[in-house]
């Protein structure tokens, strides 16, 4: 997400439909260890960007994320793993053969709409942490931020749109630049800042453990956290490169889950203990902590160079995914003819310029709401719960689609299988369609806006784009739309 905070995934696993007879093993030379699965899942969900929407429940933090990860992300690595294992494909292929082609192309297509949503929360993000390398008290207007997001946007677009190589590198050194040192750099001082005697903005004392109770509405800043820890159907590709599978991704899963909790929790706290929860900033509230952090100890200096060091990872890992959905979706799109001819033409380069251009002229329009919403933190807030809605609609048929499989094909080859299926897809179905449901609740820290106008840009978004749009493209389908001779490079 990730969706979640910054994805540094190279893209869905959306290849061209197969049967596939097997689980595709890897030469030996090609095996990882599954501490090195681990590590590459931990830098392909940890962020720093979702830290602000969590500190603003102090201590809580730390419940509001192990719930998650225990009901969400744990079935999503598990059935993800044993579906990717037996099935190439990816998504499509799955829901495909378990449920129908039609549903195949709704998972997809969910794949690649939530990023219309996302990129405008990402770079909202991106302008709010800029404004402190320029003039902080940019963070909160929503101009700036809707020029940031349409320059950077169109930026990545032209970039992406050339072809230009070795784009997926930038996100490699993402997890370093913008997220292990200024999340150790925040933490660290942070403990300083406390030990100083300074006192904590938000109570850590044992009964503060748990959010308080208001309500539906106290609830719903969870569900950012779904889209946090979003992602894993594409890292358990790599199943197949373990020695042991069935031993050694159960391991790597909860290592990795265990380390990115850390980056998840820690900064999110050092957040909390600095700045006051009603003067917290959803967009700008890590730039903010260091802020802080910083002038308590004379280094306010660095707030610029830790700014350039998170728009630069944000940025990296924009790019990584720009053309990765899209093209999942086109590849679908030509084997079956679910776009019409002008969303499938290529470029001299071979990418698909024109799906990159409509999607960018939905971002525009979308940027501009951060001009016309009452704060930048609300604009966030909505963009965020319209691109978690829209992913978990493909869960939803992910967990469906992996208990079909099991029962028709239960003799079918897989390099893993993944222990109590039934109550792991139970679960994770169940929670996902929570968080999908408690998404439309407006939440207590927008109590001051009109709940219906929440309620129907949120439902108008995540409805519209993820079902609405499908079903028309769907039903308009033509013959001549296929085109599966003709593949993008």
């Amino acid at each position: 997400m990730s969706s979640s905070g910054t994805p540094v995934r190279s893209g869905p696993g959306t290849a061209p439909p197969t049967e596939g007879t097997g689980p595709v093993r890897r030469p030996a030379a090609a095996w990882i260890s599954w501490v090195a699965l681990a590590l590459m899942t931990t830098s392909s969900v940890a962020s720093l960007r979702p830290a602000p929407t969590m500190a603003v429940y102090g201590l809580a933090a730390v419940f509001l994320y192990v719930v998650p990860a225990i009901v969400f992300l744990l079935p999503t690595s598990l059935v993800s793993a044993e579906l990717a294992s037996g099935w190439s494909g990816g998504v499509y292929n799955w829901v495909a053969l378990g449920l129908s082609k039609p549903l195949g192309f709704l998972a997809v297509w969910c794949q690649f709409a939530m990023t219309i949503f996302y990129y405008p929360s990402l770079l909202g993000y991106v302008a709010s942490t800029l404004a402190y390398v320029v003039d902080p008290d940019l963070a909160g207007n929503g101009w700036w931020t809707a020029a940031v997001i349409v320059v950077a946007y169109w930026s990545g677009v032209w970039i992406s749109s050339r072809g230009t190589k070795g784009v997926a590198g930038l996100a490699g050194g993402g997890l370093v630049i913008g997220t292990l040192v200024p999340g150790v750099l925040l933490v660290v001082l942070g403990l300083v800042f406390l030990g100083q005697g300074h006192p904590s903005a938000a109570p850590m004392s044992a009964g503060h453990l748990l959010p308080e109770w208001a309500g539906l509405a106290s609830l719903v800043l969870i569900v950012n956290n779904f889209l946090s820890y979003s992602g894993m159907e594409m890292n358990a590709v790599h199943v197949s490169s373990l020695r042991k599978p069935g031993k050694e991704f159960p391991r790597a899963m909860f290592l990795a889950m265990g380390l990115v909790l850390l980056i998840f929790v820690l900064p999110a706290l050092a957040i909390s203990w600095v700045v006051p929860a009603d003067q917290l900033s959803l967009t700008a509230g890590v730039m903010q902590a260091f802020d802080a952090v910083f002038a308590a100890f004379g280094l306010h200096w660095l707030t610029p160079l830790i700014g350039v060091m998170l728009v630069l990872a944000s940025l990296g890992g924009m790019l990584t995914w720009l053309a990765g959905p899209s093209k999942g979706l086109l590849l679908i799109a030509r084997q079956e003819g679910y776009l019409p001819p002008f969303l499938q033409r290529l470029n001299k380069q071979g990418v698909q310029q024109n799906i990159l251009v409509t999607q960018g002229l939905i971002t525009t329009l979308i940027a501009l709401c951060y001009a016309f919403l009452p704060d930048v933190s609300s604009a966030y807030w909505i963009f965020s719960v319209i691109t978690t809605q829209v992913y978990l609609i493909m869960y939803l048929l992910m967990f469906v689609a992996a208990v079909r499989l099991r029962r028709k094909h239960p003799d079918h080859p897989r390099g893993y299988r993944a222990p109590m299926l039934l109550g792991l897809c139970g679960v994770g179905f169940c929670a996902s369609l929570a968080a999908l449901l408690v998404g439309f609740v407006p939440p207590s820290q927008f109590g001051s806006g009109n709940p219906w106008v929440y309620l129907g840009v949120v439902a108008g978004g995540a409805l519209g784009l993820g079902l609405l749009v499908p079903y028309l493209f769907y039903r308009m389908r033509k013959p001549e739309w296929r085109r599966p001779e003709v593949q993008p490079s």
